[in-house]
């Protein structure tokens, strides 16, 4: 039986930044629902100030189950073939790039910008993929 190489956990941090990112919103977007769903910080008039916010939280929450599905798998794959430099730089590019996606999302509507940044999470998982390939190809 052959044993597996020692886990290699450099990009278990930017994981982890990840995952307080999600976690954090789900914080977020319970403030922002408990007026509507509890009636705890209702307006005096009995709405909710959180109203306009509250969809983009969500939708924002939605995002961090979609695209960032192929980093952790990047990341999880990599931890096994062994981590280089740049793969962590790219795992901190696409944590930062998600943490202004998220503030954009959630503070603005601007779907430029946000497209913008976006790109940049996008590019940083591509990258990811392609060392992860490469790994596998010269190990072929």
């Amino acid at each position: 039986m052959t044993s597996l190489a020692p886990l290699d956990t450099a990009l278990l941090l930017p994981m982890t930044a990840h995952v307080a990112l999600a976690a954090f919103l789900y914080v977020l977007l319970t403030i922002a629902r408990a007026p509507a769903i509890w009636g705890i910080g209702r307006r005096a008039d009995g709405s909710n100030p959180w109203v306009k916010v509250e969809p983009r939280l969500s939708a924002n929450l939605s995002n961090q189950f979609e695209w960032p599905l192929f980093f952790h798998i990047a990341c999880v794959v990599l931890m096994l073939l062994g981590t280089g430099t740049t793969a962590i730089a790219l795992a901190w590019v696409f944590v930062g790039g998600r943490l202004l996606h998220s503030g954009v999302q959630v503070l603005t509507t601007n779907v430029r910008l946000r497209g913008l940044v976006f790109t940049a999470n996008f590019v940083a998982v591509l990258g990811m993929w392609g060392l992860l390939l490469r790994a596998v190809l010269v190990r072929a």
